[in-house]
């Protein structure tokens, strides 16, 4: 690779990852308020989704650190360079689909009842996609509080009433 990744956007960072390891596929992007999105159509969706989305996941972290790494400063400053969110053949969108409602149903109960739920251990993705989800919502807030002992955090959902 003659290239480095800071002189590759996304798109063609993840089609030179891709094409390395074999794959056909075509590429899809739009470009959101606060991120890129990708999406991978493939005659082999699974073996890019894996197991739980595991693999899917990973290419996606892998494709955020070698563009924010590419995009540091000299001196190491943090990169802003905007979150870039994989999806296979809408695999992502549609388990966030049956995640958020999912969690809908929890956040109709809290309003119901006015008792506040706690919700598992997640990682950052799935807390920023529930903020955002509930962001705009008059009858619930959301809260990211620190799960003791472990590096991840769960939300709070909580009845602004």
């Amino acid at each position: 690779m003659s290239e480095t990744s800071s002189d590759l956007s996304p798109r063609e960072l993840l089609e030179l990852m891709l094409g390395h390891l074999g794959f056909v596929f075509e590429l899809e992007e739009t470009q959101q308020e606060e991120h890129t999105a990708l999406n991978i159509r493939t005659r082999d969706p699974g073996r890019l989704i894996g197991r739980d989305g595991h693999t899917l996941e990973d290419l996606q972290y892998l494709v955020n650190r070698l563009m924010n790494h590419a995009d540091q400063g000299e001196m190491g400053s943090p990169s802003h360079y905007p979150r870039v969110i994989i999806d296979v053949e809408g695999y992502r969108q549609k388990e966030q689909q049956e995640f958020l409602n999912g969690i809908r149903d929890r956040a109709n109960r809290v309003k119901r009842t006015g008792t506040p739920d706690q919700l598992p251990p997640m990682n950052a993705y799935e807390r920023w996609t529930i903020h955002q989800a509930f962001k705009d919502d008059p009858d619930v807030r959301t809260r990211s509080v620190q799960s003791p002992g472990s590096k991840l955090k769960y939300i709070v959902l909580e009845s602004k009433s």
